[in-house]
Order: structure tokens, then C-alpha cells, then sequence
């Protein structure tokens, strides 16, 4: 079956691909769009197995979809979104993708004849231009979102996301009865050393104070800037004594670590504080009072130390260097 001859002027015009196939998948018609992008002449299509030109075709998806459309003699269709592309054309665009193959809109329609499906015309169309262009926007998107729940300098949660984060966890802690400890530490004497060697000496230290602590914590521990030289960790489903073994490898490893800037090492040690849920009308934001509370006990009793905050300020010195 070849196009009415109007059909085919058509079809030779148009700025779209089309194929039409029998119900056993050989190709009758070829429009030329089709012929320049996929670098092949009618003679070397017609009569042939769609399958033989296109070895690239998910054979068994493409059955399926063609006997659907001819069994209920409706269209179906096929985004880019859905698959990047089915036939792998070539795109001409000046602009670089992801793919080197023309992004894909894929239209089936059945072709009746005497009442009845005997063809399947399948319009291609070249999304590349939109392709690129969701994707660009899409990144801008993710980078808006990332932007607003990672602090700039040390890309870990900031503030805002972090308080978010803890407050969850708080609420699922309590709905569970489950276990929810909380870590908040700061850098000793910081304000000393950005004054000695400047905001970008102080700037190196946390961002290497932030990758050293994300390498001791575990995937679903939470961790944050709360602000300035001051940060805190989020421990779902951890006692007090498993969030004090985190608090002391923190303190241990800042303490050892040798912080360099422009040829200069030096020295950076920690203040520590831990709190856990341990009232049932406490709040989130009472976790984070309790663990600001034992920070600066650390701080009063000399710094570079973890303390462990206790109700009726019974506070303890768990660890001090």
C-alpha cells in the first residue's frame, strides 16, 4: 500500500517523520524527512522489516504497542519524557545534549481498510529543541531547591532545612517511641583565628571541618550549619550513649587534624554538647535548648570537651581532652 499520491505530497512536506507499516511490521511508506535523517532511500526501506532498518527497536515493547493500536483501532502515544527516542536519528541542532539521537514524540494511528486496521502510520516528531531546554530548566530547578536547603560555603543543611529536618524526626521519634539524640558543637576560640588570619583562613577551616565530620556519620544522620562557626548533627534511632561515641570521634578527630592555609597549619579544637529526647511534652526545640545548654557547659569547663546535657541541670562531663 502506497499513500494517495496527495497524501504523499503532504507527507514529503511536512517537517515531521513518517512510517507506515503492515500488521507485520514491513514498511510501506518512508516519508523523506525520514530519508534524510536516518541516511536511508526508499530502496533500501520498502518491503522491509522496520526491525532490519531500525536493529535499534525494542522489538518486543513495539509488537505490543502496534497490536494494541490495531486491536482497539485507536492512536497511542509516545513521548520523549516517557523514552528519549525510539529511532536513533541524528539531531542537526547547534547545541550540545545529552544524547547524540534526536529526542522523540512518537504518534501510532491505525490505517483501515475495507473496516478494517491493516496498517499503522507513525508519526515522528523532533523534540530535541524541548528536550534541552526541560533539561536545562529542570536543572535550574534542582540547583534553586539544592540552594535552598544547603548552606553555600560547607554544603551541608543549612539552618532552615535542618531545624525542618529535625522536626520530623522529632515528631516521628515520639509517634514511634523511638530514640533521637542531638549533637551541637562549635570551634574553639574561631573568632581568634579569623582575626589573626583572616575570614578566608577561618572560611578553609569550616568547609574542612564540615567534610571532615560528614565521613564519621552515617547516611541517615542529619547534619548542619546552625550558624557562624556552630554546627549540629540530627541521630534518628540513637541512645545517648551511642550519640556520645559520635560526639568524642568528632571531638578526636578535629582535635588531630592538621588544618592547612596558604603554607600555614593549625590547630582546631571542639566544644560538644548531647541531648536526647527524654520527657514526653518535650518540644524539638527543647532538644536543641539542652544541647546548646551542654555546649557551653563544655565551654565553662575549659573547652575542647564533650558534655552531656541531664535534666534538673545535672549536667556531666563526659569527656574532656
Amino acid at each position: 500500500m502506497r499513500l494517495p499520491h496527495f497524501c504523499q505530497t503532504i507527507a514529503e512536506r511536512i517537517n515531521t517523520g513518517v512510517i507506515v507499516v503492515d500488521l507485520s511490521c514491513n514498511i510501506v511508506e518512508f516519508n523523506r524527512f525520514m530519508q534524510v535523517h536516518a541516511h536511508k532511500s526508499l530502496d533500501e526501506v520498502i518491503g522491509k522489516s522496520i526491525f532490519s532498518v531500525f536493529p535499534e527497536l525494542p522489538v518486543r515493547w513495539f509488537e505490543r504497542k502496534l497490536s494494541s493500536v490495531a486491536a482497539l483501532n485507536s492512536p497511542s502515544f509516545c513521548s520523549w519524557e516517557q523514552r528519549h527516542h525510539l529511532f536513533e536519528l541524528p539531531h542537526h541542532r547547534p547545541i550540545t545534549t545529552d544524547s547524540h539521537f534526536m529526542a522523540q514524540n512518537c504518534t501510532f494511528i491505525p490505517v483501515e481498510e475495507s473496516g478494517e486496521v491493516a496498517h499503522v502510520c507513525i508519526l515522528i516528531e523532533d523534540t530535541t529543541d524541548v528536550a534541552h531546554y526541560q533539561g536545562k530548566l529542570n536543572h535550574a530547578l534542582e540547583e534553586l531547591a539544592k540552594a535552598n536547603r544547603i548552606d553555600g560555603l560547607t554544603q551541608v543543611f543549612n539552618r532552615k532545612h535542618w531545624e525542618e529536618c529535625l522536626d520530623k524526626e522529632f515528631s516521628r521519634a515520639r509517634r514511634y517511641d523511638h530514640d533521637l539524640s542531638l549533637i551541637m558543637f562549635d570551634l574553639d576560640h574561631f573568632k581568634r583565628l579569623n582575626d589573626n588570619f583572616g575570614h578566608q583562613c577561618g572560611d578553609a577551616v569550616l568547609i574542612e571541618t564540615a567534610t571532615c565530620v560528614k565521613e564519621l556519620l552515617r547516611l541517615c544522620d542529619l547534619f548542619g550549619r546552625y550558624g557562624g562557626e556552630e554546627f549540629a548533627v540530627i541521630l534518628p534511632e540513637t541512645e545517648v550513649s551511642g550519640a556520645l561515641d559520635v560526639a568524642e570521634r568528632i571531638r578526636a578527630e578535629l582535635e588531630k587534624h592538621v588544618f592547612t592555609f596558604q603554607g600555614q597549619t593549625h590547630a582546631v579544637t571542639t566544644s560538644v554538647g548531647v541531648s536526647s529526647i527524654q520527657v514526653t511534652d518535650m518540644r524539638y526545640e527543647d532538644l536543641i535548648a539542652s544541647a546548646d545548654s551542654a555546649l557551653y557547659k563544655a565551654k565553662e569547663n575549659g573547652r575542647n570537651q564533650v558534655q552531656q546535657y541531664c535534666q534538673h541541670k545535672a549536667e556531666k562531663n563526659v569527656v574532656t581532652s
